[in-house]
């Protein structure tokens, strides 16, 4: 019975290590962790930006170890998941005031089609084939290649197209809808 309600409040609470060292270890692995994912290739992150990412998986781990007792005290927990707080606002923070910064956070948009031409270097850069943009760019409502302006990755991962002329896409229940109103 006692193994229920006895605690060691000083265990709970007090940090197994040095607060600098948590910080500095903190610091480490969500910097390091930041400079791979920024320099990997944008299709492979998707839709959540770089920093979003990191929050949630150190997040995750942080948590986790604190509350399976990883750590002796929670205070280690909350120590690493504000030292990724921090880390993640005051990058978004200086990427905000300093455009310079910004362009090292998130990259620029690659270019992978100019009026029509597909830029094959910037493809293989992106681990894009082919057919992959082609597959993109129907679902955009483009059905030929020389219907397309400007294509461009961007840094969240998307594609984006600018056609020589307004593509006018009709959708399926658009129909019903102008013959129930005549």
């Amino acid at each position: 019975m006692d193994l229920l309600f006895n605690v060691d409040w000083y265990k709970v609470f007090t940090p197994s290590m040095s607060i600098a060292e948590l910080f500095v270890r903190g610091s480490l692995v969500y910097l390091m962790l930041f400079a791979i994912l920024r320099f990997l290739p944008n299709r492979q992150i998707g839709t959540v930006g770089i920093s979003d990412l990191l929050v949630v998986v150190l997040f995750a781990e942080a948590a986790q170890n604190a509350m399976a007792s990883n750590y002796t005290a929670i205070t280690d927990g909350v120590i690493l998941v504000s030292t990724i707080i921090l880390w993640s606002y005051s990058l978004n923070w200086l990427g905000y005031k300093f455009p310079r910064f910004q362009r090292f956070l998130s990259p620029p948009p690659t270019p992978l089609v100019i009026n029509g031409r597909i830029v094959r270097d910037k493809m293989a850069e992106q681990l894009i084939t082919q057919d992959e943009l082609m597959s993109i760019l129907r679902k955009q409502g483009v059905q030929k290649l020389n219907e397309v302006k400007l294509a461009f990755m961007e840094s969240d991962g998307h594609i984006s197209v600018i056609t020589h002329s307004p593509v006018s896409v009709i959708l399926p229940d658009t129909k019903e809808r102008e013959s129930d109103a005549s």
